[in-house]
């Protein structure tokens, strides 16, 4: 059996409001675990607490990706500056020496 190999390249990742997105997605487990709440007895009653934990995990989930999407930002704008700044010291020195 031969190997399978891409025949063309892979597109560029997608940068969007990654942040934003993730904060919605944390906020909306919480929210979905909070009006599940009153219901406890009915979901105990039938076997469906898990219903509740899982939304409570996705939420507290939800906080580490925050946490880590926003370093992921704040990591890639540093960066950004950085090149930024190495590239504009860069083209002053080559102009220092005429």
């Amino acid at each position: 059996m031969e190997k399978w190999t891409p025949k063309h390249e892979a597109p560029e990742p997608l940068e969007g409001p990654v942040v934003a997105t993730i904060t919605g997605g944390t906020i909306l487990w919480f929210v979905l675990f909070l009006v599940q709440l009153p219901f406890y007895g009915w979901y105990d009653d039938h076997g469906h607490t898990w219903w509740l934990w899982c939304c409570l995990t996705g939420g507290g989930l939800g906080l580490i990706g925050v946490w880590y999407v926003r370093a992921r930002d704040a990591a890639i704008k540093r960066d950004a500056a950085a090149r930024a700044g190495a590239g504009s010291a860069g083209a002053g020195s080559a102009d220092a020496g005429r």
